[in-house]
């Protein structure tokens, strides 16, 4: 049988997803086993900055790439690290329509009081692979040079970006310092779920990475 153009690209679309992948992976495993916060998340950030400018899978855009000079990430600040219980809510499902996976089951399995910040609401995957998705929406979403407007993912474990759980039984790890833009805010090809009323709260959360494109 013949290979076509069409399967070959596929075949190495497919690997250089495997490649990112992996990377995220390692990235997150390093950040859980590190005792050093600051140098795990300059760790984080210098990987990102990589993967973007320079790995075939990158979401900025081939006409945005000669300009790109690293993603706009601020300093670790410890203040903004919480380790939260899940506690019970309302069931509800999410079904996020994309362009290459079809419709996106996301059931809510409950949901997480942030001190300072407010509750929200934690999704896992219903579909193959199942993982843990918590994103957010804050108070500088849409605004120039503040945050995304449609939210920043803080956990989608099942890509990778997993920070473990926290040091008592049924509590998870939310550090807002490794809050990042999903793919959609640099190439609006991709089709991503964003923060739903349940994920925007009414603060500013000045960590993590930033957004200074279009809206």
């Amino acid at each position: 049988m013949a290979v076509t153009a069409t399967s070959s690209d596929s075949a190495r679309y497919a690997l250089d997803i495997a490649s990112w992948r992996r990377t995220i992976h390692d990235t997150y495993r390093a950040v859980r086993e590190s005792t050093d916060l600051e140098a795990a998340h300059d760790l984080w950030r210098r990987t990102r900055d990589d993967l973007f400018a320079n790995h075939p899978s990158t979401p900025v855009m081939e006409q945005d790439r000669a300009d790109f000079t690293g993603l706009p990430t601020r300093p670790y600040d410890a203040a903004w690290r919480f380790e939260v219980a899940i506690e019970p809510t309302e069931e509800h499902r999410m079904i996020v329509p994309t362009g290459t996976d079809g419709d996106v089951p996301f059931d809510r399995v409950g949901l997480v009081d942030v001190p300072g910040v407010g509750t929200l609401d934690v999704w896992r995957l219903a579909s193959y692979g199942g993982g843990l998705f918590v994103p957010v929406r804050d108070a500088l979403a849409g605004k120039h040079g503040g945050t995304y407007g449609g939210g920043r993912y803080l956990l989608d474990t099942v890509k990778g970006a997993d920070l473990g759980p926290g040091s008592e039984p049924g509590t998870i790890v939310l550090d807002f310092n490794f809050a990042y833009n999903p793919s959609c805010a640099y190439d609006p090809a991709w089709a991503c779920p964003l923060a739903q009323p349940g994920n925007t709260v009414a603060v500013e959360i000045p960590v993590g990475e930033r957004y200074f494109g279009s809206y």
